[in-house]
């Protein structure tokens, strides 16, 4: 009896606190929030615990299938979820912003440019980047077990091989040159996880204000190349955009040279596909880490297999392969703590909202 009622006051005092806060502070407003997906129990529990004490609904709808969510989405003042309809976004009519929890935006680019072009008020988007961390994590477990050959040496002590070292040798980071390809919150990280293991560090991406700390050279897209060939060890973690698509080619790859490796947790279509197989099969590159693919929605083959690809990178010996899992742990919750603070932002009628898209820039 004492632990409901002492629960029923602290539900008491939290709905006095935001009625404090709303009168005491007219800026900020009451905010309903429309989740466009079924989330766990745990999420749900996070997100009201964590926001207990500010002016926001919570709508958890009982079912997500579009004709209820077009019931309910013209009461949302922001939406929160994966790939909304056009339909669905055209009758949020009052919504201020889209919360897409992943950094993957390119399908909503050109939904949300038509959109806009007849709302009052634009609709924003916006990414989520509580994933970097932990990509940008699998992004160095694939680059530590493609250089120790951690794959080769496993499946072959399956078989029995005890101290059969005829894989070859393990490679090391020191002294090696890691090339950021993109330097937003994933890299970042990767640069502060790799750190340790003293490589030097250049980076490119769109523009620079300033040189980061522990990065020996900056460069911008038109010098690609002269990255490239000062590059050991390629980390891409950049969008996908209408300029990075294809923008790592056959040219490009040897540039790299023969000793060098990729590890890709951007997005496949970045790299061609054709000339990454042949730069792996060839010997163009030295190896990869690949997470991100080309086909998501792959045919079986004859034995039931299915392959993210039309080429066959499982045959390659110098190869880590991963099924675009780099985001995992999925189940934390602190990777919403960014989307939290957003909505206690729009809530306070402030106007600096964190990872909003430009929706030009496409990112």
């Amino acid at each position: 009896m004492t632990d409901k009622l002492t629960s029923r006051g602290k539900t008491r005092l939290s709905l006095i606190r935001k009625l404090i806060s709303i009168v005491t502070n007219p800026t900020v407003m009451t905010i309903k929030v429309l989740f466009l997906q079924e989330m766990s129990e745990e999420l749900q529990t996070y997100f009201e615990q964590q926001l207990k004490d500010d002016p926001i609904e919570l709508i958890f709808p009982d079912q997500t299938n579009e004709e209820h969510l077009l019931t309910l989405a013209p009461l949302a003042d922001v939406l929160i979820g994966w790939r909304p309809s056009y339909e669905l976004l055209e009758s949020a009519t009052k919504a201020k912003a889209l919360i897409n929890p992943g950094v993957g935006v390119k399908r909503h680019i050109e939904p949300f440019k038509k959109l806009n072009e007849h709302r009052d008020n634009p609709l924003l988007l916006i990414n989520g980047h509580g994933n970097a961390y932990f990509t940008a994590e699998h992004a160095v477990a694939l680059l530590l077990a493609l250089y120790n050959k951690i794959v080769q040496y496993h499946n072959s002590m399956i078989f029995g091989n005890w101290r059969k070292l005829n894989l070859g040798s393990s490679n090391t980071l020191r002294n090696k040159t890691v090339g950021l390809l993109g330097f937003g919150a994933i890299n970042q990280h990767v640069h502060q996880f790799l750190s340790g293991f003293h490589p030097k560090f250049i980076a490119l991406k769109r523009s620079w204000q300033d040189k980061p700390e522990g990065i020996s050279r900056t460069y911008v897209p038109d010098q690609l190349d002269e990255f490239l060939t000062e590059t050991d060890i390629l980390m891409m973690a950049l969008p996908r955009t209408s300029q990075t698509e294809g923008m790592i080619g056959k040219h490009e790859l040897e540039l790299l040279g023969k000793d060098a490796v990729i590890i890709n947790v951007a997005r496949g279509i970045i790299i061609e596909e054709e000339a990454f197989y042949a730069a792996l099969k060839n010997g163009i590159i030295a190896g990869a880490g690949i997470d991100v693919w080309y086909n998501y929605d792959p045919d079986a083959d004859e034995n039931g297999n299915k392959y993210p690809t039309d080429y066959q990178f499982h045959d390659l010996d110098n190869v880590v392969l991963s099924p675009h899992r780099a985001a995992s742990p999925f189940e934390n919750l602190e990777r919403w703590d960014e989307q939290l603070d957003n909505l206690r932002r729009i809530a306070a009628g402030r106007n600096d909202l964190r990872n909003i898209v430009d929706l030009e820039r496409e990112y």
